[in-house]
């Protein structure tokens, strides 16, 4: 690994690049923080992929292509007066000191769960009026529905035992089924919705992350399901044509595998 003033010295020449970019590279002198958004979020989601993936050499290109990006809008914000990289990384440092008692102050902490309820009262001192001001209105549904339930949480609006959140989610069902009997549409996505968010909450108290758990049975299908093109392809027979049954047999082969 390399020493600190090896890391620092490899930031400084990120930095001066950007810089030269800036300054010379048409496409760079043209970004302005809307057209970089969207691309930042693709890149969010392309490490996301590479984390999951357990693939290290694609994690760390990927974290790179994030760090540009953040040094790419500290540029942007010292062109305009409003901040500079020295900026980002003092307010962050700031932060995490003062969220951080039990560590630079006097607080005493017993566990993880009792340093997530101080994070979250501390936000509120800060003077935000409710722990939910700090979940994007731009996320993902999921992964919004877990921030959520675990924000509230944090400040003690919780379930007690995981077997009171799993008869929740019994009960949710019911009430789906029970909707879906009476063919009441508008109903019936709302309580698909409430099985959903009690999923999640399940999940939770399982200590998996949903959204994870979810691509990886997506990677899982996809795997399978392509496994069975190509099968099919092998037979010069095209999926359509193909029964069920017949379809089976190459996806039990691929679960297999």
């Amino acid at each position: 690994m390399n020493t600190r003033a090896e890391q620092l010295k490899a930031f400084e020449r990120l930095l001066d690049i950007m810089d030269e970019l800036r300054e010379k590279c048409p496409w760079d002198r043209k970004q302005t923080m809307e057209s970089l958004r969207h691309l930042t979020i693709e890149e969010t989601y392309e490490l996301g992929d590479a984390i999951l993936d357990k693939n290290m050499d694609e994690v760390k290109n990927e974290l790179g292509d994030v760090l540009l990006h953040l040094v790419f809008y500290a540029k942007i914000g010292s062109e305009t007066g409003d901040f500079d990289i020295a900026d980002v990384a003092n307010s962050i440092c700031e932060k995490l000191i003062s969220r951080h008692p039990h560590i630079y102050g006097d607080v005493e902490v017993a566990d993880e769960e009792e340093v997530k309820k101080n994070w979250e009262n501390l936000k509120l001192k800060e003077g935000k009026k409710s722990v939910l001001e700090g979940v994007p209105r731009s996320l993902p549904a999921m992964v919004k529905a877990n921030r959520i339930q675990d924000k509230v949480a944090g400040v003690g609006f919780d379930w007690e035992e995981p077997q009171q959140v799993f008869e929740k989610l019994q009960e949710e069902l019911g009430e789906l089924q029970h909707e879906v009997g009476a063919d009441n549409r508008d109903e019936i996505e709302a309580e698909f919705g409430d099985v959903l968010f009690s999923m999640i909450n399940y999940a939770r108290f399982l200590n998996v992350n949903p959204e994870n758990a979810l691509e990886r049975t997506n990677k899982k299908f996809i795997k399978r399901f392509q496994y069975l093109e190509e099968k099919a392809k092998e037979k010069n027979q095209a999926l359509k044509d193909m029964t069920l049954a017949e379809m089976d047999v190459f996806w039990n082969e691929a679960k297999k595998l």
